[in-house]
């Protein structure tokens, strides 16, 4: 789910992912697999994810949806 969201918040910024590499400095390589979910995100990517969106851990992460609803239970 993340990789969707990601992909989906720098799509919605107009961001490559070069730019966002820069942004979490690490390589553009480590963005598209971070997208395509073959590599984990760490606790700093996820911090540095949400202040560079401005989304909450819990979206970026698919813990809740474009409303703030949690979609687990």
């Amino acid at each position: 789910m993340y990789g969707k969201r990601i992909k989906e918040l720098r799509e919605e910024k107009g961001l490559s992912q070069a730019a966002v590499a820069c942004a979490l400095q690490c390589s553009q390589r480590t963005v598209s697999r971070y997208e395509l979910e073959q590599i984990d995100l760490s606790t700093e990517a996820i911090i540095s994810l949400c202040h560079l969106f401005k989304v909450s851990a819990d979206y970026l992460l698919g813990l809740e949806d474009e409303t703030g609803a949690k979609t687990y239970r």
